[in-house]
């Protein structure tokens, strides 16, 4: 089997609450590129990735196709059953730059299910668990507003709340407390600050929140408060909530590194930044070797990225993995039919070959092709 075209398209996945804010970002909509893979056997894959706008990471939707025109070219002819050597192509073409890789990666193991019959969590190592636990993103606004979600949530099904905090601490203090204020006993708040404060304005929240477990019964974790992650160990020294690294885990090196440390509970392993299904899939091994649980997730998308998220979480023990996010639910807009059903706060993907999922052209707008 050899990759006989490449074709490049690009879709917007506007919100359907309007905005999506977290930290010092705000975006009403995000700007995501899909890529499907033909082949000489008739056999196709997709794959997406979709960064957070430009200014959120080393990453950006325009960066993403303009990668893939450098290294689409040179992969015509290549085996896409043959993901090592694809990866290994892929790194010796474009130095760094993971996320530029991942649709890429991810539409080879799309094929690869196809060809083989079966779903991506078999060949990822198996339905280790029948549905996926979600949490829901409560997007950062005034704080009573955001108090206000939960209930609409947890009639949704949601018990699991990811709080997006990160800008004015003590205002970030008072969105954490009302949110757990209207929260029940052993559901999750996850203040996630997305490198948002200074380490002194986080060590100032920590403190003024530590007692919210024993107040409410519910669970608090506090993730990755500042950019770097010398800044992210000082906070975690000096707090007993669980914590959460996210950000700077980029590649397998940083999630030993930060082991070694001591300086997180749980990682946030996602898809795109580490390259694709091919190096997720070796940093959840790492993870489950080490007995470091995650949230199995992506940095966001459609259909397509979700469908991925969803059969990597299946095929990870659910004892290490925390939750995930169904993107695809805040989007206003489909760009592929077969997405994970949700449905009570889970989701389960389809058992159809590969990904399951078949994009909807008509949503997508053409960008390149390679032949």
């Amino acid at each position: 089997m050899k990759i006989e075209r490449i074709s490049v398209y690009r879709a917007d996945l506007p919100m359907k609450e309007g905005f999506y804010s977290w930290s010092t970002q705000s975006h009403s909509a995000f700007d995501t590129t899909v890529v499907t893979i033909d082949t000489d056997d008739g056999v196709s894959g997709t794959g997406e990735c979709c960064p957070l706008g430009p200014t959120y990471l080393p990453a950006y939707a325009d960066g993403v196709r303009t990668g893939i025109a450098t290294l689409a070219p040179d992969l015509i002819g290549q085996d896409p059953t043959q993901l090592d050597c694809v990866n290994d192509r892929l790194d010796d073409l474009l130095k760094g730059h993971p996320y530029v890789k991942s649709a890429i990666d991810m539409a080879c193991w799309d094929i690869l299910g196809k060809s083989a019959s079966l779903p991506l969590y078999t060949l990822l190592g198996g339905r280790q668990q029948d549905k996926v636990k979600l949490y829901k993103v409560v997007t950062r606004t005034d704080p009573d507003a955001m108090a206000a979600r939960i209930t609409e949530y947890r009639a949704q099904g949601y018990r699991n709340f990811q709080v997006k905090v990160g800008a004015d601490p003590l205002t970030d203090i008072s969105r954490i407390r009302k949110v757990a204020a209207c929260m029940e006993p052993g559901e999750v708040l996850n203040a996630d600050a997305n490198t948002g404060w200074k380490q002194h304005e986080a060590l100032v929240v920590a403190d003024a929140i530590k007692d919210l477990p024993r107040e409410h019964g519910i669970l608090v974790y506090f993730e990755q408060p500042c950019l770097t992650y010398e800044a992210c160990l000082a906070v975690r020294q000096h707090t007993d909530l669980p914590f959460v690294l996210d950000e700077c885990m980029d590649s397998l090196g940083a999630v030993l590194r930060a082991s070694h440390d001591g300086a997180m509970d749980l990682v946030n392993l996602k898809i795109s930044r580490m390259g694709g299904l091919t190096r997720a899939r070796q940093v959840r091994d790492l993870c489950i070797s080490l007995g470091l649980p995650m949230n199995v997730e992506d940095s966001w998308g459609g259909e397509i990225a979700t469908a991925a998220i969803a059969h990597l979480a299946h095929s990870t023990p659910a004892a290490f993995q925390l939750q995930s996010s169904a993107f695809h639910e805040y989007a206003t807009i489909d760009i592929a039919q077969g997405a994970p059903v949700v449905a009570d706060g889970y989701m389960s993907a389809d058992d159809a070959p590969g990904l399951g999922v078949t994009p909807i052209m008509d949503s997508l707008t053409p960008v390149a092709e390679f032949s």
